[in-house]
């Protein structure tokens, strides 16, 4: 059964890359420009157009999905303060408020999921475009013509079915330079990992670091994991493979823009009760400076009051009230005499001897 439902998307690839290849063939002349078959390239690139255009209702869920996430996290700090040292309660409490709230915390990876049978899909196709293989030529629907045209298409010089660990007799079939092959597929590589990067950091910038454990872990892990994954097995990809993650990572990158303009993030608050969004550094509990007070280097709040009349608060040797009886404006200049007090209509009382 496995078989069969791959036999199926294997087909379905095949018939959307021959079909933009169909339709760039008839805009465009035949020949290599810039040792480039750019009917090819073209229905590769418009291979993810489509399958992006398919997917585009769920990416909007997965932005949903991803508010709602942003909206729980005050409650799933509580629970995490609440439960701190008992993992599994914790964990479970966290699936019944997800369950209460009917958020899906794996929504937001859910079209990155959809899109691996597409490019396992594109990856068997390619890997298969061997023109000695006389046996494969015509599987999926494809024609003899179409499957000899596809195998000598060219990227720059390299063949789309190379890779950079293409052995000897290998690029000798595809009547590819190895050094061509490599340096092509190399800086392939690089765009691949450093696009994919992007994307991840593009999000989470806007989102912000998720409270739940579970979540930050996944955050992590298609910010830093991916990437560097891409350089050990990106070597085994076709070249045609990685141009197609190259474009799916840079529609990825325009999408996602327009859609986080167009729904920004909800402000949460910060440890210091400033609003900022979810993925800036507002209210990581830096001390700011008000319009009547300051923050001294303890963090302690000290008020700054008003300075007292010309006399006020001085004649008794009293401060006044708001400042500190040690404050400089009340200790009395070196030499100054004594204030004596004034006198009054009465005069005092004489003691008895």
């Amino acid at each position: 059964m496995f078989s069969n439902l791959m036999g199926g998307i294997y087909w379905v690839i095949s018939q959307i890359l021959l079909f933009w290849h169909g339709v760039w063939d008839r805009i465009m002349p035949e020949g290599r420009v810039l040792g480039t078959n750019w009917q090819w390239i073209l229905a590769i690139v418009f291979l993810v157009v489509t399958v992006r255009i398919v997917l585009f209702p769920i990416f909007v869920k997965q932005i949903k999905s991803q508010r709602a996430m942003q909206a729980l996290q005050p409650k799933m700090k509580e629970l995490q303060e609440k439960h701190k040292g008992d993992r599994e309660t914790m964990q479970k409490e966290l699936m019944e408020l997800y369950r209460s709230e009917k958020v899906n915390p794996l929504m937001g990876c859910l079209p990155m999921f959809l899109q691996i049978p597409v490019f396992l899909g594109l990856f068997h196709v390619l890997k298969h475009l061997d023109p000695k293989n006389v046996n494969v030529k015509t599987l999926y629907g494809w024609t003899v013509e179409q499957f000899d045209s596809a195998a000598d298409a060219r990227l720059l010089g390299s063949p789309i079915p190379a890779k950079f660990s293409s052995t000897v007799a290998e690029l000798a079939r595809l009547d590819a330079d190895g050094i061509t092959v490599k340096v092509v597929a190399a800086v392939l590589v690089i765009i691949m990992m450093v696009t994919t990067y992007l994307t991840s950091r593009q999000m989470i910038r806007k989102t912000g670091w998720s409270e739940d454990p579970q979540q930050r872990m996944i955050q992590r892990l298609m910010l830093y994991g991916i990437p560097l994954s891409l350089l050990v097995s990106g070597w085994a990809f076709p070249i045609g493979v990685i141009l197609y993650w190259v474009t799916n990572n840079l529609i990825s990158l325009g999408q996602q823009a327009w859609v986080l303009h167009k729904y920004p993030p909800p402000l949460q608050a910060g440890k210091n009760g400033a609003a900022k969004p979810g993925g800036d550094k507002a209210g990581s509990g830096k001390p700011t400076l008000g319009k009547l007070g300051k923050t001294a280097s303890n963090g302690k709040s000290t008020s700054l009051t008003k300075r007292p009349a010309s006399g006020e608060g001085r004649a008794n040797g009293t401060a006044p009230a708001g400042t500190s009886s040690g404050s400089r404006g009340l200790a009395p200049r070196p030499g100054a005499k004594p204030v004596k007090p004034k006198k009054s209509g009465t005069p005092p009382r004489q003691q008895s001897s």
